[in-house]
C-alpha cells in the first residue's frame, strides 16, 4: 500500500486599512471634529476602497473562481482537492463594505465543505506582543473567530497568528482558547536536524504545530516569475513532483493570496498554475489534499517544538523573526506608544477611539517602517504606499499623538466617568467566583457586564457565599469604581438566609437596573 503525503494549501487573505498621507496634526487639533468622524480623518477611505477593488479583480475573483472550479471537478474522487484560508477581519469588513459578492463567492467554497478555515487576529495585529496587555490579544482573537461563525456558519479548531508570530507562551494562550492546531514557520534554527513536514506539539502545551515548508511555499510566492531562478519557469508538473519527492507525512504550503494575479499577474501564467496544480498532484499516487484539521486527526505529534519569547519566530524575511515589524527605534517606539495609548483609550472606553486604535495595531503599519536593505529591503519597498519609511513613521506617530489627545479631551467630557464603569479590567483585576474558600470556579468576569452575566449561571451557593463576606461591593466599588452599586448590593446582603434564586433575582434585577443608567448616562446606551 503506498503511504501517501497529506498537501495543506492555506491561503493568507489580509488587506489593511492605509492611514491618510496627508494626516497634518496642527490642522487637525484647532478642527471641531466629532469623534464619530475619526476613521475618516486618519484613514484614506478612497486609497483603501481603489486597492481592494484592484486587487478583487486581478486576485481574489480570479483565483477563488479558479479553486471553485477545482474543487468541483474533483468533487466525489478518491483525492478531492481541498484548501484552507486565513481571513483578516480588516479584509472581511472591506468585503462587506465594498464587495459582498466576493465575500458571497467565498462562501460557495466553504459550503462545498473541501475547506477549512483559520483564526488569526481579527486586526491582523502584534497584540500577542503586547504584555502588558493580554487580553487585547484574547479579544481580537475572540472577535476574530465570532465573525466567522457570523459570515460563514463556521467554527474554526486551527489557529493562524498573524505574520506566523509564534513562541511558547503564544501557543498555551491559544490552547486556552480552544484551538486544537496552529500554523507557523518551519524555521530552520527552531528544527535544527527536524524537517517541518511532520505534526509537532508545542513545549509545555497539548496544541498540535504544523509548519510551513518555506522552501516550497516560497518557489511559489517569491520565485514563480524569476528569470535568474534555475528553475524557472515553474509549472504545476514540475512542483507536483517535487512534493511527490519530499519526504514527510505532511507539506503545508502557505502563502500570500496575492501572490496570484497582483504579485504575479496574469501573463505569468500563475493562473494556469493554480489550476493545473490539482490534476498534476492527483496523477501522483503518493500525494492528497488535505486540510490542516484532517492532518492533526490522521498523526500523532513526533516530537515537540521549542521557541521561547526571546527567540520569537514568525513568516518574514530571511531573518523569521519580528524584525520586520520590530528591528528599528521608529518601529518599537511606535509600539510602545500604541500600547500606551491603548491603556487611556480603554479607561475612557469610547467605541469610535477603540476602533481606530484597532485599525492602528495591524501588522502593516509596522512593516511599512522596515528600513532593511538586501532581498528583505526590496520585499518591503515593493508593498509600502510610502515613498521612504521614515515617512510611514512620521505619518503613524501624528495619528497616533492625536488619538492620544482626543482621549483626553474624551475623559474631560461628563459622561466618560459613566463609559469608565463599564470599562474591561485585566484578568488579574476581574472577579472569579468561588464555591467556598479554596474551591475556585471557572467563571471569571472582566466588566459589570460580564459580571452580569456570571450571576446568571454561577451556582447560587457561590452567591451567597460572596454576597454574605462583602467580596461583590469591594470588587465593584474598589476595581470598577462604582460606589453607588457597591452600596446598593451591600444592602442585599440582609436577604442572604433566604431563598437562594430569590437572592439571585435581586442581584440579578439591581445589576441590569444600574447598567441601563449607566448605559444612558454614558450615551452608550
Amino acid at each position: 500500500m503506498i503511504k501517501l503525503t497529506d498537501i495543506c494549501l492555506i491561503f493568507e487573505v489580509h488587506q489593511p486599512f492605509r492611514l491618510r498621507h496627508d494626516f497634518e496634526l496642527s490642522t487637525i487639533l484647532n478642527s471641531n471634529i466629532s469623534i464619530r468622524d475619526l476613521y475618516n480623518i486618519c484613514f484614506n477611505q478612497k486609497l483603501n476602497k481603489e486597492i481592494f477593488m484592484r486587487v478583487s479583480q486581478r486576485c481574489y475573483f480570479p483565483a477563488t473562481e479558479i479553486i471553485l472550479e477545482q474543487i468541483e471537478r474533483f468533487r466525489g474522487e478518491k483525492k478531492p482537492f481541498k484548501v484552507s484560508f486565513s481571513f483578516s477581519g480588516t479584509f472581511l469588513e472591506q468585503c462587506e463594505r465594498w464587495n459582498p459578492d466576493l465575500l458571497d463567492l467565498f462562501r460557495q467554497v466553504v459550503e462545498t465543505g473541501q475547506t477549512e478555515l483559520l483564526s488569526q487576529t481579527y486586526y491582523h495585529s502584534l497584540a500577542s506582543l503586547n504584555k502588558r496587555d493580554e487580553m487585547e490579544f484574547i479579544e481580537q482573537v475572540e472577535m476574530h473567530r465570532q465573525a466567522i461563525i457570523d459570515l460563514f456558519s463556521y467554527s474554526p479548531e486551527t489557529f493562524e497568528n498573524t505574520e506566523c508570530i509564534y513562541n511558547n507562551d503564544i501557543a498555551r494562550t491559544v490552547e486556552s482558547l480552544g484551538f486544537k492546531t496552529i500554523v507557523t514557520e518551519g524555521v530552520d534554527r527552531i528544527l535544527g536536524w527536524r524537517s517541518p513536514n511532520y505534526v509537532y506539539r508545542a513545549k509545555d502545551s497539548s496544541i498540535n504545530l504544523l509548519l510551513r515548508n518555506y522552501r516550497l511555499s516560497d518557489d511559489i510566492g517569491f520565485r514563480f516569475s524569476s528569470r535568474w531562478w534555475d528553475q524557472w519557469p515553474l509549472t504545476a508538473d514540475k512542483y507536483a513532483a517535487w512534493l511527490a519527492n519530499t519526504p514527510g507525512q505532511n507539506i503545508i504550503i502557505f502563502l500570500d493570496y496575492e501572490t496570484f494575479g497582483e504579485h504575479f499577474w496574469a501573463e505569468s501564467g500563475i493562473f494556469e498554475f493554480l489550476r493545473w496544480l490539482p490534476i498534476e498532484v492527483e496523477k501522483r499516487d503518493n500525494l492528497c489534499w488535505s486540510t490542516p484539521r484532517e492532518v492533526v486527526q490522521k498523526y500523532a505529534p513526533c516530537d515537540v517544538i521549542d521557541v521561547p519569547p526571546e527567540n520569537t519566530i514568525s513568516w518574514a524575511d530571511i531573518e523569521r523573526d519580528l524584525s520586520a515589524w520590530l528591528g528599528n527605534p521608529q518601529q518599537i517606539i511606535s509600539f510602545d506608544l500604541l500600547n500606551e495609548i491603548g491603556f487611556l483609550i480603554k479607561e475612557v472606553n469610547e467605541p469610535n477611539l477603540l476602533r481606530v486604535w484597532r485599525y492602528l495595531q495591524t501588522s502593516d503599519h509596522f512593516y511599512y517602517m522596515c528600513m532593511k536593505g538586501g532581498g528583505s529591503g526590496i520585499v518591503h519597498s515593493v508593498f509600502n504606499p510610502y515613498v521612504r519609511p521614515m515617512d510611514a513613521f512620521r505619518t503613524y506617530i501624528k495619528i497616533l499623538l492625536y488619538l492620544g489627545a482626543r482621549c483626553l479631551v474624551e475623559s474631560g467630557k461628563p459622561e466618560s466617568r459613566y463609559r469608565r464603569l463599564l470599562r474591561r479590567v485585566p484578568p488579574c483585576k476581574g472577579f472569579r467566583f468561588f464555591h467556598q474558600v479554596g474551591l475556585p470556579t471557572n467563571i471569571l468576569a472582566t466588566s459589570l457586564e460580564e459580571f452580569y452575566e456570571a450571576v446568571r449561571k454561577v451556582d447560587v451557593e457561590s452567591i451567597i457565599f460572596h454576597l454574605s463576606r462583602g467580596d461583590f461591593e469591594k470588587w465593584i466599588s474598589e476595581i470598577i469604581g462604582d460606589d453607588y452599586l457597591a452600596a446598593k448590593i451591600s444592602d442585599l446582603r440582609k436577604e442572604v438566609k433566604g431563598s437562594g434564586e430569590n437572592i439571585r433575582r435581586n442581584l440579578l434585577s439591581t445589576l441590569e437596573e444600574r447598567l441601563k443608567e449607566i448605559k444612558k448616562l454614558s450615551k452608550l446606551g
